[in-house]
């Protein structure tokens, strides 16, 4: 296998376990702060407004020095960020922290998968999945590793977790593809995205918002709604991440075969199913079963439509990728406040039906797509 191939998708496979190694210690941020669920909620739109704050920064970036730089800057602060944990005394020290980490999240996610485009052009040929099932690989076994950790104090198992990471991100440095640079092109970050961006953003907000939710609320919803023990509630987020995986290994041959639109209508059907499925029943098994159907469903969308956007020719390299992306991370933003309210007001298990009803929209955009 190629090294930029490598390099990148330990990129890849970082972003995931670094983000799942903090998901899974949520419940213990909540009761460390003595949050309620709508607190929470509103301490995860920091992430969310972090993220969004950097991606079109992250685009600007690309388009003047090239999307290397770019994954440089941020793979670096983003295993750096969680650094800053003991450094909390209070929850606005709380809200500034999940900001950071948001941010660098963002911008990595925007550049990595610039990278990602890099590479499958320089190929020849689809790998934007494969690079995806690695991130969920990354979910997967940050999962497992929370799972192990949260018998331990935070601030060593984030010492631990950012450490390694930070020095595999080291190595991957010197294997980034040197892409081209637009640095004349100024103000390409505030274009407009054209209509098939905006059905692509939107599905990416859904299908961002449906993976955000797992990661944030599937430990949440076993632990305190299911009443499942500590150590086996995030089994249910590693099922998830599973799926992911599984799906998205061979998602790149599903889309020679089956077709962007048509892979993402079956899968959309997959997820919503899924979720429903785990919500309508309380055995923790049949939870954990229902998300690993919500994991496969959502494996291929956002892989699809972050290629699509990436390599559309008549933006500039980086700024089609950006705008779908920002479009995509509003359902990071919207996500956390509303399943926090709703799960306040109705229950968890009521909040995450809001879920399931963005899965459906997901069917009916497909269809407005290019095959």
């Amino acid at each position: 296998m190629p090294k930029n191939r490598i390099a990148v998708s330990l990129l890849f496979f970082v972003c995931g376990f670094v983000y799942t190694n903090w998901s899974t210690r949520l419940p213990d941020i909540q009761t460390l702060f003595g949050l309620t669920n709508s607190a929470l909620g509103l301490m995860l739109l920091f992430v969310a407004v972090g993220s969004l704050t950097s991606m079109p920064l992250t685009g600007w970036l690309i388009a003047h020095r090239g999307s290397r730089f770019a994954t440089v800057f941020s793979s670096l602060l983003f295993c750096c960020s969680l650094f800053l944990f003991p450094l909390l005394f209070s929850p606005l020290h709380l809200g500034l922290f999940f900001y950071v980490v948001g941010f660098f999240m963002g911008a990595l996610d925007v550049s990595m998968n610039a990278q990602a485009v890099s590479v499958e052009q320089r190929f020849q040929r689809p790998m934007m999945s494969s690079f995806h099932a690695i991130f969920s690989v990354g979910m997967m076994l940050g999962a497992l590793s929370g799972s192990f950790f949260v018998r331990f104090p935070i601030q060593p198992h984030f010492l631990i977790i950012s450490a390694g990471c930070l020095a595999v991100a080291v190595v991957c440095i010197p294997f980034l593809i040197a892409d081209k640079t637009q640095p004349d092109a100024e103000g390409i970050q505030f274009m407009m995205p054209n209509h098939a961006m905006y059905v692509m953003g939107v599905i990416a907000f859904c299908a961002m918002l449906g993976e955000g939710a797992m990661a944030d609320w599937s430990t949440n919803y076993l632990r305190n709604v299911i009443r499942t023990d500590s150590t086996l509630a995030p089994v249910g987020l590693s099922a998830f991440s599973a799926a992911m995986t599984v799906g998205r290994f061979g998602g790149d041959r599903l889309r020679i075969h089956w077709g962007d639109k048509k892979l993402i209508f079956f899968n959309s059907l997959l997820a919503a199913v899924g979720l429903i499925f785990a919500l309508l029943f309380s055995s923790v098994w049949t939870v954990i079963g229902g998300l690993f159907l919500v994991g496969a469903g959502l494996s291929t969308i956002v892989p699809i439509v972050y290629s699509r956007a990436g390599s559309d020719p008549s933006l500039p390299h980086g700024v089609g990728l950006a705008m779908v992306t920002t479009l995509g991370y509003f359902g990071f933003l919207f996500g956390p406040p509303v399943i926090g309210f709703l799960a306040d007001a109705q229950g968890l298990r009521f909040a995450l039906f809001f879920v399931a009803i963005l899965f459906v929209v997901m069917l009916f955009l497909s269809r407005k797509m290019k095959g």
